[in-house]
């Protein structure tokens, strides 16, 4: 492990200082922000708290916000998204939480996630392991798409949704017919740390927004699993989608995305 473990305990007491915020509630205030796109006061109040929090502790490492973007330095940054699975929360579904993550360059260092209306919690600091709680995690031994349970990412809304959308139907069709399941969660960081933890086989999220997946993907490295773009690159901040899964099923999963994106 590297120094990035030294600050795992200030990262754990921000999920804390989130989680008190969420409390048992649906949100007071729901605003629209683009094309279905919604942020809640919750939202926004986590951010804040964080934002202040880490700036205060943490000086000297720079911040992203998925609601009011960059402050700080940009070579080592948090990254935060306040609630992942708005619309799950503003419609009082619980499957939404809080993911920060630490970036060093184009890549993460450290991760956790907390869902707290399941109880539980994720970390992993890079060369350290992935962790639910205080029990180490493994991604799934699954080798045959037809034993696999996986996730793919929401449909797109906004600019460009149309033609992302028909990639989309295309990869569900080829999964439907080969997979044991597939689901739509509605939050990358329940997709990615359900991936880590043996949950699910793997995930197909068709973007990549750092405050989506930057700590995930950590999570699914340290335990074991693969993520890659939709090109088979490996995943950085900067990567167009997030494919993760075990090593057995990572290959297929991108040549089905691949055929989809020729139809």
């Amino acid at each position: 492990m590297t120094d990035h473990a030294s600050l795992l305990p200030v990262a754990t007491e921000a999920l804390t200082r989130a989680t008190r915020i969420f409390g048992s509630r649906i949100p007071d205030t729901v605003t629209l922000k683009g094309d279905r796109d919604l942020v809640t006061d919750v939202d926004l109040a986590v951010e804040d708290a964080l934002r202040e929090f880490l700036g205060a502790e943490t000086p000297e490492i720079g911040f992203l916000g998925e609601e009011r973007g960059h402050t700080g330095p940009k070579d080592r940054w948090w990254v935060l998204d306040p609630v992942d699975g708005t619309s799950n929360l503003a419609h009082g579904i619980p499957l939404c939480g809080v993911a920060l993550g630490l970036v060093d360059g184009d890549r993460g260092v450290l991760g956790a996630i907390d869902l707290p209306f399941l109880g539980a919690r994720y970390t992993a600091v890079e060369g350290g392991g992935a962790f639910a709680g205080d029990q180490p995690i493994r991604v799934a031994g699954v080798a045959e798409l037809g034993d696999a349970v996986l996730s793919v990412g929401d449909f797109a809304t906004g600019e460009g949704a149309e033609a992302k959308n028909r990639v989309r139907l295309g990869l569900l069709a080829r999964l439907g017919a080969r997979a044991h399941r597939i689901r739509m969660l509605g939050s990358a960081a329940i997709d990615l740390a359900w991936v880590a933890e043996g949950k699910l086989a793997g995930t197909v999220i068709l973007s990549n927004l750092p405050w989506d997946t930057a700590a995930g993907v950590l999570l699914v490295r340290e335990a074991g699993g693969l993520v890659l773009d939709s090109d088979g690159s490996d995943h950085t901040v900067d990567s167009a989608a997030t494919i993760a899964a075990g090593p057995a099923l990572l290959t297929e999963l991108l040549a089905l995305l691949r055929q989809a994106e020729l139809d």
